[in-house]
């Protein structure tokens, strides 16, 4: 069974191979042959989708040494966040980000290799732990995320995360940011009014159901990371690796969501059944 449908899988591949750079052709046994780099892409879907280790993804077709080279090489060429990059330019042009409303929240996940990004987590008896600070548009769409341990406060990590803001180009004249209790302060309000941003804060003490803001889409996008392996349970050490990996998964998200919504408002010739 893939690791996704090949209605998103296909469309991923073709602009994601447009990033690579043209390798020069060898004569026949003038060199090993290099591995497809379409191999290896399906290698780090799948190590991203399940989380396992290299060596159980490898096989006859591409060894864990292989996909290690090729991850930490299309890294250096900023491949991924050129390709995440790219996904939501396509998502805004067609569809249209929700940029008035954007939504951040904290996520603690395990992270049993510990690593830059790690931390005690005060939510698994001081086991190792990340925490994201993530960032989404009124829909949704992932815009952004900082890395940090688990023991990190979420309301510390709000202004570097309001930062990735500056990466989206134009942005409205008016913009809500929707946060949960845990920013109920004072200097949060003051962080807001800074940067000309209007903040819709629940209160601490007060029991709210989560849709009576628009908070419920950052959650949301929270479980479409998490269901992603290899985000949910960490065994990546570097920070370059781990944001390449969310970089993915928010490019497969913003994808699956461009292709869902587009279904209803656009017709094109391989357009795939809505039952797929």
């Amino acid at each position: 069974m893939p690791v996704l449908p090949s209605w998103l899988t296909e469309p991923l591949w073709d602009q994601f191979a447009a990033l690579l750079p043209v390798r020069p052709e060898y004569p026949l046994g003038c060199r090993r042959r290099r591995i497809s780099d379409r191999v290896v892409f399906d290698k780090v879907l799948q190590l991203l989708r399940f989380g396992c280790s290299y060596e159980a993804i490898a096989d006859t077709t591409c060894s864990a040494t292989t996909i290690r080279s090729r991850r930490d090489e299309w890294i250096r060429l900023g491949v991924f966040a050129e390709f995440k990059r790219i996904a939501l330019e396509s998502y805004d042009r067609i569809v249209g980000l929700v940029l008035d409303r954007i939504a951040v929240d904290g996520a603690i996940t395990k992270a049993p290799g510990g690593g830059a990004a790690a931390g005690r987590s005060p939510v698994d008896r001081g086991k190792q732990g990340m925490k994201r600070s993530g960032m989404t548009d009124g829909y949704g769409i992932p815009l952004g995320r900082v890395l940090a341990g688990a023991n990190r406060h979420d309301s510390p990590l709000l202004a570097p995360t309001l930062d990735l803001l500056d990466d989206l180009g134009p942005l409205p004249d008016d913009i809500t940011v929707h946060l949960d209790a845990g920013y109920d302060s004072d200097k949060t309000r003051a962080l807001l009014a800074e940067r000309g941003l209007h903040g819709r804060i629940a209160h601490k003490g007060e029991k709210a159901p989560i849709q009576a803001g628009q908070r419920w889409h950052v959650e949301r996008t929270h479980a479409w990371q998490n269901a992603f392996q290899r985000l949910a349970r960490c065994y990546e050490r570097r920070t370059t690796v781990i944001n390449a990996f969310f970089d993915l998964a928010d490019t497969v998200i913003t994808v699956r969501s461009l292709i869902r919504q587009a279904w209803t408002t656009h017709r094109w010739e391989e357009r795939p059944h809505r039952h797929s």
